[in-house]
């Protein structure tokens, strides 16, 4: 039987100590009391154990004659163990499970975004393997902040089984996670139950508020870092004045450029008190009698199109006489795309539209909504709080005429504007949260002694021979069962095809367990001192984007010094606090543009590599970045840096050079800045430093002198969204890249800059070609 609707899910999550431990800590953790009650999930982080998540979700698929249906299920994850259940455990002990399996080292998991089920919007999570992409499945959560918690929740199972993996810890269960994995719809048999106490954090109301409101999260349980803290990597170059406050909401205006000729920014700011992952859902929904209760002007919009989870077309109309002297009735088309970063803000660009289904129409005036941006982003909480907060930001470009008139003559005039009504879009929100406590008020946790200690499997109920079950096996098809709900037996679920591709997310706690910890070289010891350097002579190496020669030079590249960018300090794991970067460690020696076919790897094997030459094979040490860029045609960017030392293996570069594939994901980081360029792409891309390894697939080719890195961009739905924005304004847009290894242990930091490179207006059709 299929859901009716679709409006709400719930996540818990369990957890017995911390995320990362040994195999007797996790046992003992397990069979431990229920401890003290109200513990938050983060304090329990910093004691080590394994994460439990479980809660409601939807289980989506297709049928065997190809009917697609979306059941309601409970999910139970607890280390790397994964059970679906047609029924809460904890109110029905001693149920059984309609699918388990393991989350493995080769499953990805990739956000799809928002996508209409049943008449109601659900946020999809899909799940394939890395080696064989038909084998896949779908759940979807009601909210975008359950979703993440979920992506959370599978990265730390991952993390489980990689810790196993790569410790060694058990021979046999290593193998078998090697193995190649079965779809067959079979359910492995229990070997025996688990016993003991079982510590619950329970997130969410229960299934009985699925039919009537979002569920509440705990905002301060996430995974191990895919970022930081809230200041940006980057110098601001924008310099922001305070032109008024209306209800408690701050209006700016950039005041850094106030001769240009172009149109003013500016931007309303304001503190909501709530989680960004429920503002984001209040300001992504189009229900009409919600829009009523807090925005001025886009109220009644209506769904045109919708693409790729993350990008809408919209059609709106409004009545001016609230706002202006004008008789007749506007109406406007405009378009929305949204991302979630790694560190869980969301950024929402607008940009005005024209549609098919929409032309101009009689008794209309078809009017332009001002590109604006929208950044919701959490804030910690105050030490003793469990309540959520976020900073919510619009930016828009008005016309810099109207905006000095308004601002010097008659402010009273621009608050009859439809710009003011577009700014007053936060002062809105601010106040339709903080007249909804359900909103605002997040689910308190709950330590309980577990109903059904005889339904939960512990690492050791599995047999060794069973642990190559992945767990996309477990939702890839719909569950074989007597139930009428599950009329025929169904096979592998299959996803349409619409370009999804895989995210790859990889904890740096895990790589860590298989290094050593001795301390790690600074900047200053990186490169072996008692080795005499070589002479870099840049004429020796000539790549196809040439070097400029002056700031007017165009479609070139340059080095600047790091003095742009914010890195971690010394003392960052005990304040937070960066520090302007220094110069890079690494020579920017030669960069190529390349157009190609498909992506190129192993560019650096390539007979036109600089790599191949005399002079290259000379140098002692050479990091290839191979940025691959999805557009018709297909490019590559590669970067080449070069050392005039040896790297001191001892040293965090040195690990990170010769190290397991898993710590080069968890460490490689780049932060991006555009310097000149269109606003909107400025706030598209951003300025936060970004884990590429966990953002989108990386390779790694380590031979001889060098190292090459190829970050498959279109990888990532989200990034290939982005990057098709970039390249639209790729010839005006001037960007800097700063590239680093993350430090994250106290002897690893400071940070340093391992190499920059500036791309000055880059022209798409100069790219010589390159045969793969």
């Amino acid at each position: 039987m299929e859901a009716e609707g679709i409006t709400q899910t719930e996540v818990t999550v369990r957890k017995v100590g911390g995320s990362v431990g040994s195999e007797k800590e996790l046992l003992d953790s397990s069979s431990s009391g229920s401890g003290s009650s109200g513990r938050r999930a983060g304090e329990d982080k910093e004691k080590g154990g394994a994460f439990e998540y479980f809660g409601w979700i939807y289980h989506l698929g297709t049928n065997s004659i190809g009917h697609e249906y979306c059941h309601l299920r409970f999910l139970f994850i607890r280390g790397k163990y994964v059970e679906m259940y047609k029924r809460d455990p904890h109110e029905s002990p001693g149920i059984k499970p309609i699918r388990r399996g393991v989350v493995g080292p080769t499953l990805m998991v990739e956000e799809l975004g928002r996508r209409k089920v049943n008449q109601g919007d659900v946020y999809v999570i899909r799940f394939y393997s890395r080696l064989d992409e038909t084998k896949k499945g779908e759940i979807a959560c009601a909210t975008a902040g359950e979703a993440r918690k979920w992506m959370e929740a599978f990265d730390h199972a991952k993390q489980q089984a990689e810790i196993e993996l790569s410790t060694g810890r058990s021979p046999r269960t290593r193998l078998s996670i090697e193995n190649e994995i079965d779809l067959e719809a079979h359910r492995p048999k229990m070997r025996r139950y688990a016993h003991g106490l079982k510590r619950l954090i329970r997130i969410g109301q229960g299934p009985e508020t699925l039919l009537r409101q979002a569920s509440n999260l705990v905002g301060n349980v996430k995974s191990d870092g895919f970022f930081e803290a809230e200041s940006e990597d980057v110098i601001e170059v924008h310099q922001w004045r305070c032109v008024r406050t209306v209800n408690g909401v701050r209006i700016f205006e950039d005041v850094s450029n106030p001769k240009s000729d172009k149109g003013t920014l500016v931007k309303a700011v304001g503190v909501v008190d709530a989680s960004a992952d429920t503002v984001f859902d209040v300001f992504i929904n189009l229900d009409q009698q919600q829009r009523y209760e807090w925005d001025t002007l886009t109220g009644d919009l209506e769904l045109l199109d919708s693409y790729d989870g993350h990008y809408d077309v919209l059609y709106g109309t409004y009545d001016p006489k609230y706002l202006t002297r004008w008789k007749s009735n506007r109406d406007f088309v405009f378009s929305r795309q949204w991302f979630r970063g790694q560190d869980g803000a969301y950024t929402i660009l607008q940009f005005p539209a024209v549609h098919k289904k929409r032309p101009p129409s009689s008794g209309y005036r078809r009017t332009k909504i001002n590109p604006s941006t929208w950044e919701i982003r959490n804030l910690s909480a105050p030490m003793g709080s469990a309540t959520a907060r976020c900073i919510v930001s619009q930016m828009l470009e008005i016309n810099q005429a109207g905006w000095c008139k308004w601002k010097q003559n008659s402010c009273a005039k621009f608050e009859k504007t439809i710009p003011y009504a577009l700014l007053s879009q936060v002062a809105g929100l601010k106040e339709y949260v903080g007249a909804s406590p359900a909103l605002r008020v997040e689910s308190s946790t709950t330590v309980v002694r577990s109903k059904f200690s005889d339904a939960s499997m512990s690492p050791i109920d599995y047999d060794d021979a069973e642990v190559n079950d992945e767990f996309y096996d477990a939702i890839a098809g719909e569950s074989s069962s007597s139930s009428d709900e599950e009329e025929g037996s169904s096979k592998n679920s299959h996803s349409k095809k619409d370009g999804r591709v895989k995210l790859k997310n990889v904890s740096w706690a895990i790589a860590s367990l298989a290094l050593k910890r001795n301390s790690a070289p600074g900047a200053e010891e990186t490169l072996d001192l008692n080795v005499p350097p070589v002479i870099i002579e840049p004429s020796e190496f000539k790549g196809s984007l040439h070097k400029g020669k002056d700031e007017k030079d165009s479609n070139c590249w340059t080095s600047p010094n790091g003095s742009g960018f914010k890195i971690r300090g010394k003392t960052y794991l005990k304040d937070n606090s960066k520090v302007v970067g220094g110069d890079p460690l690494l020579q920017l020696i030669a960069v190529d543009w390349f157009k190609v076919d498909r992506a190129a790897d192993g560019v650096a094997l390539h007979p036109k590599c600089l790599l191949q030459t005399a002079a290259g094979k000379q140098l002692p040490f050479v990091l290839v970045i191979n940025l691959q860029i999805p557009a018709k045609p297909n490019y590559s960017l590669v970067l080449y840096y070069a050392a005039d030392r040896p790297v001191n293996k001892a040293s965090l570069l040195g690990k990170f050079i010769d190290g397991t594939d898993m710590f080069r994901d968890s460490r490689f980081k780049l932060i991006p800045s555009i310097i000149e360029g269109y606003w909107m792409v400025k706030r598209a891309v951003g300025t936060k430093a970004c884990l590429l390894g966990k953002a989108v697939t990386c390779k790694y080719l380590r031979q001889d002198n060098f190292l090459e890195i190829d970050v498959d961009i279109g990888s990532s739905s989200v990034a290939r969204s982005v990057i098709g924005l970039v390249l639209g304004y790729v010839t005006s847009l001037v960007v800097d890249l700063a590239i680093l290894v993350e430090g994250k242990e106290e002897a690893e930091l400071p940070e340093f800059v391992l190499g920059t490179v500036r791309l000055n207006k880059l022209k798409p059709e100069t790219a010589e070609t390159l045969e793969v």
